[in-house]
């Protein structure tokens, strides 16, 4: 019997990262900084799993997956939907840092999850660009929201707030294209990518950073990474409406507007789009089939690297 293959789970908190690694048994806690994350990889190299399973945590993860991965070790990070339905599936409720580990670990086994890169650290960084301007977003649109109802003694206040997320929204569009006009081959991507009517700089800048597979993959696969793979939903002779599920919320938000800015100033796209509505199709429907649409002609300009034509409408 050949001997079974080590897995290494990793549970990540601000403070510790605790290790688990089955069929072995070894199971250890370190301290989540550069020394801590220094003396897992060390471990980890001597007992050479197949898979090291990191549970996305927001971050958190990024220093112990970035020096596992750049010493060679087969680093997967994983949706923690993912880990919390398997561990429900096996029956496993019980919680503490070194049970997490273990259903990691098992998840990895068992499910054998596909090793991906990842990102550099300048994708790091852009990402991190992109995500802080989406909060400023985000607390703007709030602050709009309460200004319309607010009292005359704290308009003054939110008027003055409003003005800075603006300017520090601006700032944040030049520090990202700053970012993006600094790196040759980022810079070539995000013209490919603005060629098209709809696609502006943030949406190209973070198709760049959450996206780095987009023209390396076929338009299956880009379509199921991003979450706009429609899935069946049928049992016996019931027939249920095929939906969307999982993938990566960030880049359908701004495939999302950029679909709706495509639809009024792109003619390909938007004689896509109105054949589906004429053909009965509602509007969340037709604009979801649009932002795939989308998304697989800018896999297939970025694959043959040449900017938008009107024969990658039949991409």
């Amino acid at each position: 019997m050949e001997p079974k293959v080590a897995v290494a789970g990793i549970d990540v908190s601000k403070e510790n990262l605790d290790l688990f690694v089955i069929p072995l048994g070894v199971s250890q806690r370190f301290v989540n900084d550069e020394s801590g994350c220094n003396q897992l990889v060390k471990v980890l190299a001597e007992l050479a799993p197949s898979r090291v399973i990191f549970e996305s945590t927001g971050g958190l993860e990024m220093l112990a997956a970035g020096i596992a991965s750049a010493a060679s070790l087969p680093v997967v990070i994983v949706n923690p939907r993912q880990i919390r339905d398997f561990a429900k599936a096996c029956g496993l409720l019980a919680k503490t840092d070194k049970l997490d580990a273990k259903v990691i670990a098992l998840f990895g086994q068992k499910i054998e999850p596909d090793i991906r890169p990842l990102k550099d650290e300048p994708a790091q960084e852009l990402s991190a660009l992109i995500s802080r301007r989406r909060q400023l977003v985000e607390m703007l649109t709030a602050e709009k929201n309460r200004l319309s109802a607010a009292p005359k003694s704290v308009r003054d206040g939110i008027i003055r707030h409003i003005e800075w997320l603006e300017e520090q929204i601006r700032s944040y569009d030049d520090d990202i294209s700053r970012f993006i006009q600094s790196s040759p081959m980022w810079k070539a991507k995000g013209e490919i990518l603005t060629s098209v009517k709809g696609i502006g700089p943030v949406t190209a800048a973070t198709l760049l950073a959450a996206l780095p597979e987009l023209g390396s993959v076929t338009r299956q696969q880009i379509s199921a990474l991003v979450g706009l793979c429609p899935y069946n939903r049928d049992s016996g002779r019931v027939k249920g409406k095929r939906s969307i599920w999982g993938g990566r919320a960030a880049v359908r938000c701004v495939l999302y507007m950029a679909a709706l800015a495509a639809v009024r100033f792109n003619p390909t796209i938007k004689v896509f789009y109105d054949r589906l509505r004429n053909a009965g199709k509602v509007h969340k429907v037709a604009i979801t089939a649009t932002m795939r649409k989308l998304l697989v002609i800018l896999n297939a300009m970025l694959r043959d690297n040449q900017p938008w034509s009107d024969s990658h409408a039949f991409a």
